[in-house]
């Protein structure tokens, strides 16, 4: 791999690009001015003013591809448990954590996302907590980690089921039912509702850290995001959401998402599914199937792909899809399903997720078909600029 090449200004010549909203293929340029895509048209050597052209020779381009839900950097690689900051397991109730305190952008799984064409991830803490914290979509390239960022926080996190009672409730501390779990997230909501109420009538006596970091979702500017594998539970989150009014959910992982698939279209609730390559190592994963994606996607709920990344490797993102493809979802859904349904659910999409003017220069390029297990990535572009080029 070669090192950071800073491209400010740059004409991409004679590419094949990919529309992930009509799944056409036309051979276009494309201009690249400060990191963002200025311009896409045939032949626009006459107007590029600049010396770094690539010729593409015909090669397929494609927008960078969205991991929107992974612990990149948080649980790192070759490192063993002190890598591991994804879970503060000193308490089931971490409203305060930020993910981009734990995260390494030095883990080496930075480089095998840019190899393989991942331009964008979510990253940040797991699932042992009831509440674990918020998360960040970063860029997957650079070394600091604040430079990195899209958008933070992209989401809160809750965890129900398993996770919790198996690291608490084995100790006889709470959470030891599902019960429990839903009446710690509860509580907590309660108790910021009670402290937006004193903030706004000025008699806050001093400031909770823990329930500051509640009020932008229970305000509606972020999403809640909910580990969720059995669709019992996804239904107590939708139930737990609406009793606080909260607006934005995504569901995260949603094993048995399919069973409810017509509850989650009627409200409207995005699912982040996966990750596929994972054996049934616990209880909640026995539904696990590789074609529950196509009936998500089919009865009309927006659906992406995960690796959940150490789980599956990052590097595998393209290949779930391509395991969702053999088993009936078509080619368009399958790379929406890891680049614009990622970036919406992120609601990044108005800055990646495709091909267009003002979006920034996120493009991964192939030598064929990227769901093709036998294609290479040529170049990846962040920002307009080369971060990975294959000798």
């Amino acid at each position: 791999m070669k090192g950071l090449i800073e491209l400010k200004n740059v004409l991409l010549k004679n590419g094949v690009l990919y529309d992930v909203e009509t799944s056409e293929y036309n051979k276009k340029d494309i201009i690249i001015k400060n990191g963002k895509i200025s311009e896409i048209g045939e032949d626009l050597s006459s107007k590029f003013q600049g010396n770094e052209i690539i010729d593409l020779r015909d090669k397929l381009v494609f927008p960078g591809f969205i991991d929107c839900h992974t612990h990149l950097g948080i649980i790192e690689e070759c490192t063993g448990k002190i890598g591991a900051d994804n879970n503060e397991t000193s308490d089931p109730v971490t409203p305060h954590l930020n993910g981009i305190d734990g995260i390494n952008p030095f883990d080496v799984s930075f480089k095998d996302a840019i190899r393989s064409g991942v331009t964008c991830v979510m990253s940040g803490p797991g699932s042992n907590n009831a509440v674990g914290g918020r998360n960040v979509a970063i860029k997957t390239c650079g070394t600091i980690i604040d430079k990195m960022i899209i958008k933070n926080p992209v989401g809160f996190k809750i965890s129900l089921g398993e996770n919790p009672i198996t690291t608490y409730g084995i100790n006889d501390k709470c959470p030891v039912t599902r019960m429990g779990i839903a009446a710690l997230i509860r509580e907590l909501f309660m108790r910021t509702e009670d402290y937006i109420s004193r903030k706004e009538n000025k008699n806050l006596e001093e400031r909770d850290i823990r329930l500051e970091a509640v009020i932008p979702l229970l305000k509606g500017e972020i999403p809640l995001r909910v580990h969720a594998h059995r669709a019992d539970d996804i239904v107590t989150a939708v139930r737990i959401a609406e009793e606080f009014n909260i607006s934005k959910m995504v569901i995260e992982h949603g094993t048995e998402a399919h069973l409810v698939k017509s509850y989650l279209k009627e409200k409207n609730i995005p699912v982040a599914y996966g990750p596929l390559l994972t054996p049934r190592i616990k209880m909640e994963l026995k539904a696990r199937n590789y074609g529950s994606i196509v009936e998500l996607i089919e009865a009309g709920v927006k659906t992406a792909l995960i690796t959940d990344h150490p789980y599956n490797s990052i590097d595998c993102l393209r290949t779930v899809a391509a395991i969702a493809l053999a088993q009936g979802l078509s080619f368009k859904d399958a790379i929406k399903a890891i680049t614009i349904n990622a970036a919406e659910i992120l609601n990044c999409q108005e800055r990646i997720g495709k091909l267009d003017i003002g979006y920034d220069a996120d493009i991964v390029v192939y030598d064929s078909n990227p769901l093709d297990i036998n294609s290479k990535v040529q170049f990846t572009l962040i920002n307009g600029e080369i971060v990975f080029a294959r000798e």
